[in-house]
């Protein structure tokens, strides 16, 4: 998955897209996109061996701004107001529903 990701120039090293053999070394910035958000990450050491999941928070520091995850709540509200999950493809009506309230949002912009 990561290996995927360092292929399609998503993760970035200190500012510098990273190949997936990058070396990372303690105060370096890991950055990267999930779901929507730009997650920064700092290293704080690197281990000698593997270590387990519970073991993980105590090499690296999360620096992901507070605000990128109050957007995504946001998103999935959004999404959510419109239409609930498993209900299936809008209707036509639906969709003329939906362009009236863009139109409407549109020329409330315009004032």
């Amino acid at each position: 998955m990561v290996t995927e990701a360092c292929k399609k120039n998503h993760i970035t090293v200190n500012g510098q897209v990273a190949k997936a053999s990058k070396e990372v070394f303690p105060s370096d910035k890991i950055t990267f996109r999930k779901d929507q958000i730009t997650h920064i990450i700092s290293v704080l050491d690197v281990p000698a061996n593997r270590v387990g999941a519970k073991l993980v928070d105590v090499y690296r520091k999360d620096e992901t701004p507070a605000e990128s995850f109050a957007h995504l709540e946001l998103l999935k509200l959004s999404k959510e107001h419109y239409r609930k999950t498993g209900t299936g493809r809008p209707t036509k009506k639906d969709r003329r529903d939906l362009d009236d309230i863009e139109f409407s949002t549109d020329i409330d912009e315009t004032e």
